[in-house]
C-alpha cells in the first residue's frame, strides 16, 4: 500500500511533514494543560522519590478524557488549512485522505487543539479515540487485533499483529503509534533523557481531573536545547503522570500541552475494546507475518511492510532515524521522502520551481562544514535541510543543527 509521490509535492510537504513526525523522536510529544482546583496540601517528597514513584507505578487500568494543544508555530501551507500538517486531510482522496491506516495520524496531532477518549487495560487492550466537530476517528488494539476506523470517510484498517511463540500477539506499540500521545507514555520519554545535563525539582503541587498531584519540574542545563522546562504532574497516590507542560526557551505559552481532564482508574468495561466495521465501510486488510526482511524485526520497524515495500511514517517520513548527539542535544538525521532532485540544486528549481519557491519562503540559507542548506524553524524544533537531502532535526537551536551536520559529513 505504498504510494509515490511526483518531486514536486514532496518538495511542498518535506519541512512541515518531517517536523511533525520528528517531533515525537526529539521531545516526545510533551505538554500540558492549566491545572483546576488549587494546590493541595501533601507530604513532602524529593525528585528521586516523585522519579521513583513514576518508575514504579504499576497502574494497568485506566480511562478518561484527554485535551492536547500544540503550539509549534508551523506555517500555514496552501491546501493543508491553518496551522501546517493535518489541516488538510479532507482535502482529496489522492492523498489517501478515505484510508483510516493508523500510519501518519500523530501528524495531525502537530498543530491546533484535539480532545481524545482514552482506555487501557493491560498492554494488550487500548483504545484511543480522536474526536472531532463532525467524526470521530478511533484506534482499537484488542490483543492480536488493531482496528483503525475513520467515521469521516467510513473507512477501516485492520492489522493482525505477529504472534509470539504461538501465545498470541506479543506486547509493543500499535501501527502509527498514537499511544505516545498520553501522558504517561510522555513522560516516560522525556524520563529518558534525564541525566548529569538536567536539572530535576519538586515544584510544588497541583489539581489535575480532580487527583491531587505532585509537581516535577525538568530544566535542561544543554544550551544548544530549544526546551525551557518540562512540568510533569503526577498523582499522589498511583504514580500515573496526568499532565505535561512543556514551554520553550524562548518564553510564553506552552508549546504542546497534554493532559487529563478527567480520569478513572477503574477497569474499562471489555466491551470497550470490541469492534465490527459499521455496514459499508471499506475494510483493509493488512497482516504482519512477524520477523523476516532479514533484519530480525518485525515488518514496519525496518520501514517495510507486510508485502515488502518501503513504508513510509507520517505523510512519507522514513521510519528509521539516525540520531546525533545525546540528551536535550539530540538532533535526528533523515533522509527526504520523495527522492528526485534535493533542495538547492539547479535540477530541483527546473523540477518543481514552484514547490521550491515555496520553500524559499518559509526557510532561510545557511552554511556549514556540511555546504549550503536550508533552515526551518518553530517555537520549539528547528529542522536543517542539507543539499544532498539529508535532513537535521530536533528540540535545539539553528547553531546545535548546524554542529550536527557538520560533525556527521
Amino acid at each position: 500500500m505504498a504510494r509515490t509521490r511526483p518531486m514536486k509535492k514532496a518538495l511542498r510537504y518535506a519541512v512541515p511533514a518531517t517536523v511533525a513526525g520528528a517531533t515525537v523522536v526529539a521531545v516526545g510529544l510533551v505538554p500540558a494543560l492549566a491545572s483546576s482546583g488549587g494546590s493541595p496540601d501533601l507530604p513532602e517528597i524529593t525528585a528521586e522519590e516523585l522519579v521513583a514513584k513514576i518508575a514504579a507505578s504499576d497502574t494497568q487500568q485506566l480511562s478518561g478524557t484527554v485535551r492536547i494543544t500544540t503550539d509549534l508555530g508551523l506555517p500555514a501551507l496552501p491546501g493543508m488549512g491553518p496551522g501546517g500538517p493535518g489541516g488538510g486531510r479532507e482535502e482529496g482522496a489522492g492523498d489517501g485522505a478515505g484510508d483510516a491506516d493508523p500510519r501518519g495520524r500523530l501528524a495531525e496531532l502537530a498543530s491546533g487543539s484535539h480532545t481524545l477518549r482514552v482506555a487501557v487495560d493491560g498492554p494488550d487492550r487500548q483504545r484511543i479515540s480522536i474526536v472531532e466537530k463532525a467524526a470521530e476517528y478511533s484506534l482499537i488494539r484488542n490483543g492480536g487485533d488493531v482496528w483503525a476506523y475513520d467515521s469521516a470517510t467510513n473507512t477501516v484498517h485492520h492489522t493482525v499483529l505477529p504472534r509470539e511463540d504461538g501465545r498470541g500477539a506479543g506486547p509493543g506499540e500499535t501501527p502509527g503509534g498514537l499511544e505516545k500521545v498520553t501522558p504517561q507514555k510522555a513522560a516516560q520519554e522525556v524520563l529518558k533523557a534525564v541525566d548529569a545535563t538536567t536539572s530535576v525539582t519538586v515544584d510544588g503541587t497541583a489539581k489535575v481531573a480532580g487527583q491531587d498531584a505532585h509537581q516535577l519540574l525538568i530544566e535542561p542545563k544543554q544550551p544548544e536545547s530549544t526546551v525551557g522546562s518540562v512540568r510533569i504532574a503526577v498523582d499522589a497516590d498511583s504514580g500515573v503522570p496526568l499532565k505535561f507542560t512543556l514551554t520553550p526557551k524562548g518564553g510564553g505559552k506552552a508549546a504542546v500541552d497534554v493532559g487529563f481532564t478527567e480520569v478513572d482508574f477503574a477497569r474499562p468495561d471489555a466491551g470497550t475494546f470490541d469492534f465490527k466495521p459499521p455496514k459499508g465501510a471499506e475494510v483493509t486488510e493488512e497482516k504482519l507475518d512477524g520477523p523476516r526482511n532479514g533484519s530480525g524485526k518485525a515488518p514496519h520497524e525496518d520501514g517495510r511492510g507486510g508485502d515488502g515495500k518501503e513504508r513510509g511514517g507520517a505523510e512519507g517520513l522514513p521510519s528509521g532515524l539516525e540520531v546525533v548527539g545525546e540528551g536535550w542535544g539530540s538532533v535526528a538525521r533523515v533522509e527526504l521522502p520523495g527522492g528526485g532532485p534535493v533542495p538547492g540544486t539547479d535540477a530541483a528549481r527546473e523540477a518543481a520551481p514552484e514547490a521550491r519557491k515555496l520553500l524559499d519562503g518559509f526557510t532561510e540559507e545557511v552554511k556549514g562544514d556540511f555546504g549550503t542548506g536550508r533552515f526551518f524553524s518553530t517555537r520549539l524544533v528547528n529542522a536543517l535541510i542539507t543539499e544532498d537531502g539529508t535532513v537535521y532535526v530536533g528540540a535545539v537551536t539553528r547553531e546545535g543543527l548546524v554542529e550536527a551536520a557538520g560533525s556527521a559529513g
